[in-house]
């Protein structure tokens, strides 16, 4: 972030610190070209909120957020004949989205918006001045406003020295911000980790007093501003305030629940931390930009061991089937979050399969071994590979050395025999047509069963052969029968 400070220090008049920062801040001439239209029909355009907030960070892309005092009807006949397309799924909450030149547009007319306490749905009234929008924002950050196209800077809760300080703060108390929008509360915890920045210590313990409220908000929006965090660059930022403000605890209790307590008698890792240092792993082997997948499949992956950690007598600490029983719960959680079916699919797969690896031991692996491993990874072998790298969080240095080049030996593996045998599409030597033209049997469950021998003898033994499959065949048919 350029020091938004420099030249400007805090004993220097309004007008000028002003006056220095909106000639720092660069808009795209879409801005101006479209606060000219709003002037020409006798309305005021600003640009709000993030985009300020980025363009000051000179991170600012192809989103624009608008304000203004025109009414949603009288915004569309602005932005409708300018605009390449337009649409209107958030005008019931006074936003107007549209496309030009490449940017992504919305404007908003000023508002207020408070929830019911029994409602998940923001009312929404409208206002009349940019402060009286401002104030309602969610934190001084993205309080700030440049009125275009005279390119006014305005900023009445200081945003700008919370920007330089790197802190969340709220316009007005957290608590009122909190209870007209408690998805503020996980919006804190998403900055905290895009922005790399700390959340003020009245914004932490409102967020504490007032996680109950999150429950009031849609499993949808819930799930967006987790996603968000997720994918942000300090993720661990984030996920742990949620937990330490017990947000954790009302929309993924799961996380906490793997703060197991600690016994002097039975030695454990602290799956909670482990968890978190597997998903900086995973993000760190991410090679085409941030994967969803994966990064939900390592924040999860032990989930199941509160529910399976026994003590044993040896000192130990087991989780036996950890990796099943987490896998229905992460299919369970994900669910109940509105995740798409495709998407809790897979991660519930990774989250059964994290282990497998394991199961191998550290010998020779054999080609039969491997082959079950590509069938079993399918589409999603390349995530197991970073997950199952991922997990290895030992500090013993030569037994984390000797489990990577037990991995790179089954990776080797893996690419001598998808150049021998194509793995990533194995299918048995006969396909069903075959089986029942040689079994002269019809459709039915008997062909099912065929064919899942036939499977088997491929991963056992590899590619057999017409003739070689024929015969196996008709060996287990006589068994059959």
């Amino acid at each position: 972030m350029p020091n938004a400070n420099e030249d400007t220090p805090t004993t220097a008049p309004s007008q000028e610190r002003q006056r220095t920062v909106s000639e720092r801040l660069q808009v795209a001439p879409v801005a101006d070209d479209l606060a000219h239209r709003f002037q020409q029909a006798g309305f005021s355009l600003a640009l709000v909120g993030g985009s300020v907030r980025d363009a000051l960070l000179g991170r600012l892309g192809n989103d624009l957020d608008f304000t203004t005092d025109a009414r949603p009807e009288d915004v569309l006949k602005i932005v409708r004949p300018w605009a390449d397309a337009l649409w209107e799924v958030g005008i019931a909450f006074g936003t107007v989205g549209a496309q030009k030149d490449g940017y992504q547009i919305e404007v908003t007319t000023y508002r207020s918006e408070a929830y019911d306490r029994t409602s998940r749905k923001p009312e929404v009234s409208y206002g009349d001045s940019i402060e009286e929008d401002l104030v309602r924002r969610d934190f001084t950050v993205n309080a700030m406003a440049l009125a275009l196209p005279q390119k006014e800077f305005v900023d009445p809760h200081d945003g700008l020295g919370d920007l330089a300080a790197r802190v969340l703060r709220t316009p007005g108390t957290p608590e009122d911000s909190f209870s007209d929008d408690p998805l503020r509360m996980m919006r804190a915890a998403r900055f905290a980790a895009q922005l790399d920045f700390e959340v003020a210590p009245e914004v932490v313990t409102a967020m504490k007093e007032m996680s109950d409220r999150i429950e009031i908000v849609s499993a949808e929006r819930v799930r967006d501003e987790l996603n968000k965090l997720i994918l942000s660059e300090h993720p661990r930022k984030g996920l742990s305030l949620l937990v330490d403000t017990g947000l954790a605890d009302r929309v993924l209790p799961e996380l906490p629940a793997l703060r197991l307590e600690s016994d002097e008698h039975h030695r454990h890792k602290d799956v909670y931390d482990h968890s978190l240092i597997v998903l900086e792993q995973a993000i760190a082997l991410e090679q085409d930009g941030p994967d969803l997948t994966l990064r939900l499949a390592a924040l999860l992956h032990d989930i199941g061991k509160p529910r399976t950690r026994r003590f044993e007598g040896d000192g130990r600490v087991s989780f036996h089937h950890h990796e099943m029983v987490g896998a229905k719960m992460t299919k369970k959680r994900m669910t109940a979050l509105k995740y798409s079916n495709e998407l809790v699919k897979d991660v519930s797969r990774l989250v059964e399969l994290h282990l497998r690896f394991h199961g191998y031991g550290t010998g020779e692996w054999t080609d039969s071994a491997v082959r079950r491993y590509v069938r079993d990874g399918g589409p999603l072998l390349d995530r197991l590979h970073k997950l199952t790298r991922s997990d290895c969080t030992t500090r013993n240095k030569r037994k984390a050395a000797a489990l990577s080049r037990a991995y790179d030996g089954l990776e080797e593996r893996i690419a001598e025999l998808q150049a021998q045998e194509e793995l990533d599409a194995i299918r048995p030597d006969l396909d069903g047509n075959q089986i029942m033209q040689i079994l002269d049997v019809r459709p039915g469950p008997v062909v099912g069963k065929a064919y899942s021998h036939m499977m088997e003898l491929r991963l056992e033994h590899g590619p057999m052969g017409y003739d070689a499959a024929v015969t196996a065949l008709k060996e287990w048919w006589a068994e059959q029968n």
